[in-house]
């Protein structure tokens, strides 16, 4: 049984590393930050600080794997060493998922059983999918043929955020790496250690040295520099809408790279009156916020109800919402968190206050202490909130549900849709055609029907507006970083 007291066994004996890796080995800086975990309140280790000579470094490393052994391996012995990284992953598994949880705080039993066992599985669907994706011959006059395949960009840059460390790095680098680019990944400043243990991994695995670089530093410096670089050909980035829509203009100032972006959300979760059963709905509807400290882009944190089951749903939620064990994360029966660090801690609660003055609070809306660290926050649902409030427009990112009601099925649409952003839907209704009818409805990558944040190795995984474009996950996530080449031959 891995209790409490074997974590903390395992913390004391890890050797944590802060130290960049570029072109296969790590690289000390002359600046370096602390990294400060949620968990402990105090630093884990020191932080490497890239600035333009490390990325230009690391860029020069991919770029020289790419021209050289990465690219010109074959498919099938680039499928192996994917393959043989992914069997890493899960041989080191306590260990990444302990980095992951001191680094931004999430249940040690979220990390061992979906973040680790995840991101071993998406490596080896795209690694399986190397030698199974093909080009095409279109029709041509007699006389000619036409030959289109998926060709390798070169060096991808890929940014990802902090709240699932681990497995967004491989959301971006598994597909990139298996098409055959080489990747720069610059992970958040706030949880870096996993990525850099990946990245030795990656060597142990068989990746030539270059293949995948790990850069550290602050998002507007070093993610800044990553943006900008004119060696590299692509930029893929999970996270905030502001933030993404700079990487589009480092794209402009620079060579005009492809940009990819997975931005923010404001998720509806859109509950008729019709559904079969309520008390599941409410579980879910629970889980779709609180699940992961709220700290999802896809979070379900409108939930919008039918008026005539208003009152007696908002009570089931509510009393699900009481089951939820609030508590330091390596303990086995914790089931939310801390936030990932104080600063954010700050702004979730800041939005809680501003949400006193609009709405009704019905549900927790404290910040509290847990053995040396006060970056928890309590689940907190808000009623009665108006169309207009912040805490029912702008993105959280933390454990705050704002619940409104409605009365049509046009209402709910209209309202559900009134938002700058387009990542994620849900709807509950036990009636086939409004099912439809609604989906269709919903301006968003992906509706979730009698479920939420429904998801998938093999499903297409993105948004609309200001949430982004592009598709995470799927076949679809290899068009990101492959060009359509075409060979036209003439023989008579």
């Amino acid at each position: 049984m891995k209790n409490r007291a074997y974590w903390d066994s395992l913390t004391q004996s890890l050797a944590f590393d802060g130290r960049a890796f570029i072109n296969g080995v790590r690289v000390t800086t002359t600046q370096t930050s602390p990294n400060f975990s949620p968990v402990t309140g105090s630093s884990l280790c020191e932080v490497s600080e890239c600035g333009a000579s490390e990325v230009d470094a690391a860029v020069a490393g991919a770029r020289a794997a790419f021209s050289g052994p990465w690219s010109a391996m074959s498919p099938g012995a680039r499928k192996g060493a994917l393959m043989a990284l992914a069997n890493l992953i899960l041989e080191n598994a306590d260990e990444l998922a302990l980095l992951d949880v001191l680094d931004m705080g999430k249940p040690i039993s979220d990390a061992t059983t979906i973040d680790v066992p995840g991101s071993a599985a998406i490596l080896k669907f795209y690694a399986e999918a190397i030698d199974k994706v093909s080009g095409e011959i279109p029709t041509t006059d007699a006389g000619n043929v036409a030959l289109v395949r998926r060709v390798p960009l070169g060096v991808v840059g890929a940014v990802v955020p902090w709240n699932y460390p681990l497995e967004m790095a491989i959301w971006k680098l598994a597909p990139a790496l298996a098409a055959g680019n080489s990747v720069v990944l610059k992970p958040a400043e706030q949880s870096p250690l996993s990525a850099l243990r990946l990245a030795e991994l990656a060597i142990a695995a068989g990746l030539p040295a270059g293949t995948l670089n790990v850069v550290t530093g602050q998002g507007e410096i070093t993610g800044a520099l990553v943006g900008r670089h004119p060696d590299i050909d692509v930029l893929t980035f999970t996270g905030s809408t502001q933030v993404g829509k700079y990487f589009l203009e480092y794209s402009g100032q620079s060579n005009m790279k492809q940009v990819w972006l997975e931005c923010g959300g404001k998720s509806p979760n859109i509950v008729f009156a019709d559904t079969d059963n309520l008390q599941e709905a409410a579980e879910f509807a629970s889980r779709a916020i609180f699940f992961n400290q709220g700290e999802v882009c896809s979070a379900n944190s409108r939930l919008l109800v039918e008026r005539s089951i208003l009152e007696e749903f908002t009570a089931l939620v509510k009393s699900e919402s009481d089951k939820i064990v609030l508590g330091h994360p390596l303990n086995e029966n914790t089931t939310m968190g801390p936030l990932v660090d104080r600063t954010q801690t700050t702004r979730v609660v800041d939005f809680i206050d501003s949400g006193k003055f609009s709405a009704d609070l019905i549900r927790g809306g404290n910040r509290l202490t847990i053995e040396n660290s006060d970056c928890y926050v309590e689940p907190t649902i808000f009623s009665e909130v108006p169309r207009d409030a912040t805490i029912a427009q702008e993105e959280i990112f933390g454990p705050v549900l704002s619940i409104m009601a409605f009365d049509t099925e046009e209402d709910a649409i209209a309202l559900a849709n009134k938002t700058e952003y387009g990542l994620a839907a849900s709807v509950w209704t036990s009636n086939l055609k409004r099912a439809h009818r609604v989906a269709d409805a919903l301006h968003v990558g992906t509706v979730s029907v009698n479920t939420v944040d429904a998801l998938g190795l093999n499903i297409p995984f993105g948004g609309f507006k200001q949430s982004g474009f592009g598709r995470d996950l799927s076949l679809h996530a290899l068009e990101k970083f492959t060009g359509l080449k075409t060979t036209w031959i003439r023989y008579e």
